[in-house]
C-alpha cells in the first residue's frame, strides 16, 4: 500500500500530470479577458491542446460558434488549396508561371515581367505588382473584372522581390484554382477539405465573374477555423488520419521566404511566423484581429476573433492579441 501511494505521488509530480492541470489556468485567464480594456474588440477565443479544446470564451454576447468574417486569415486556406492542387497534378508547383493559365485576362501589350510571376510569388506576396490592399483595396473590388485589374497594375518591384502584401495576389490564386480545378474555389474547398471534422465555410464574396474572393470576406466560426488550424498542426492530417494537405506543403508554407515591411514578421506561403511567449508560432492574421495561431512545440492551436470593423496593426490591438497568446502559452506550458 505504501509503495502504491509513493508511486502515485511520483506520478503527480511528472510533467504530464502537471500539464493535465493546466486547462484550468487557461480557462481562468480567458475568463478575465472581458475586463481588459486593450482587448475590448475581442469576440471569442478558443484554445486546443493536442486536438482537444481545453478552454474557450465568448465576450460581450459573442461565442466561438458564431460565424464571423475571418478576413485575410482566409489566405492560409487558399494556400492549402494550392498545395492540394499541386499534389493532385492540377498545378506543377510553386515555380509554375501564372501567365499561361491567366492568358485570357492579361492586358494588351503586357509588361514582360508578367510572364515571370510564379505561383510561389503570389503565395509569398512577392509578385512585384502594385499593392491592392489597404487604401487601394477599394479600387480593386469596385473594378468590373478583378483579375484583369490586378494583372494590369504597374510593377512596384521585380517578381520575387520585396513583400508587397496584396489581396489581389491571393485572388489571382483563386482564379487559377477555379480554372485548373474546373469548379469554384468554394466547391473545391468543400470537396478537398471535407475530411476535416468541423471545418465549414459559410458565406463568401465573389467577384463580378463569379470567382470567390481569394483572401478576404470569408465567413467561418472560431471552432471551424480551429479545425483548419489543427489540420496544419498535425502535418496536414485530419483527425481520422487522412492526409488532406501534403505534409511537405505544410513545411513549405511555414518556411521563411520574405518579411513584412510593416511588422518584420517572417512570411511563407500564406502564413506569418514569429516568436511569441518564448515559442515559435505560425499564424494567419485577418483585418481587425482575426487570428489563427499554431504553437507546434506545445501542441497548441488558438483562434481569436474580433470586431472586423477596426484596424488591428496601427492601433496596437494586434500586439495585444500576441500578448494574450503569450499569456496562454505561459498558462499552458508544463511546469
Amino acid at each position: 500500500m505504501i509503495k502504491r501511494l509513493a508511486l502515485l505521488f511520483v506520478l503527480s509530480l511528472t510533467p504530464a500530470a502537471a500539464f493535465a492541470q493546466q486547462p484550468n489556468a487557461v480557462a481562468t485567464l480567458l475568463d478575465g479577458g472581458a475586463s481588459r480594456e486593450e482587448l475590448r474588440p475581442l469576440k471569442a477565443v478558443v484554445v486546443a491542446r493536442d486536438g482537444e479544446i481545453i478552454a474557450e470564451h465568448g465576450y460581450r454576447g459573442h461565442s466561438t460558434k458564431e460565424s464571423v468574417n475571418i478576413k485575410s486569415a482566409s489566405k492560409s486556406i487558399i494556400s492549402s488549396l494550392v498545395g492540394i492542387a499541386i499534389e493532385k497534378g492540377l498545378l506543377e508547383g510553386p515555380d509554375q508561371k501564372i501567365a499561361p493559365i491567366l492568358k485570357a485576362d492579361l492586358p494588351d501589350n503586357p509588361d514582360p515581367r508578367l510572364g515571370e510571376i510564379t505561383i510561389g510569388n503570389l503565395l509569398s506576396m512577392q509578385a512585384g505588382l502594385g499593392r491592392l490592399s489597404g487604401p487601394d483595396y477599394g479600387r480593386f473590388v469596385s473594378s468590373r473584372n478583378w483579375v484583369r485589374f490586378a494583372l494590369a497594375q504597374p510593377f512596384a518591384d521585380e517578381p520575387g522581390g520585396q513583400m508587397l502584401y496584396s489581396t489581389a495576389s491571393t485572388h489571382l490564386l483563386s482564379a487559377i484554382l477555379t480554372k485548373v480545378g474546373g469548379k469554384s474555389t468554394l466547391a473545391l474547398a468543400r470537396e478537398w477539405l471535407a475530411p476535416v471534422d468541423g471545418f465549414r465555410i459559410g458565406a463568401w464574396e465573389r467577384d463580378p465573374q463569379g470567382i470567390y474572393l481569394g483572401g478576404n470576406q470569408m465567413a467561418m466560426t472560431a471552432r471551424s477555423l480551429l479545425a483548419f488550424g489543427e489540420l496544419y498542426r498535425n502535418g496536414g492530417k485530419a483527425r481520422d488520419g487522412t492526409q488532406v494537405v501534403p505534409a511537405d506543403w505544410v513545411v513549405q508554407s511555414w518556411q521563411h521566404r520574405t518579411n513584412s515591411r510593416f511588422s518584420g514578421d517572417d512570411y511563407g506561403y500564406g502564413w506569418f511566423s514569429r516568436e511569441i511567449g518564448g515559442e515559435q508560432v505560425h499564424f494567419g492574421w485577418g483585418y481587425g484581429g482575426q487570428m489563427l495561431y499554431i504553437v507546434p512545440s506545445l501542441k497548441l492551436t488558438v483562434v481569436m476573433t474580433s470586431d472586423e470593423n477596426g484596424p488591428s496593426a496601427r492601433t496596437g490591438y494586434r500586439d495585444a492579441l500576441h500578448g494574450l497568446l503569450s499569456e496562454i502559452i505561459a498558462a499552458a506550458r508544463p511546469v
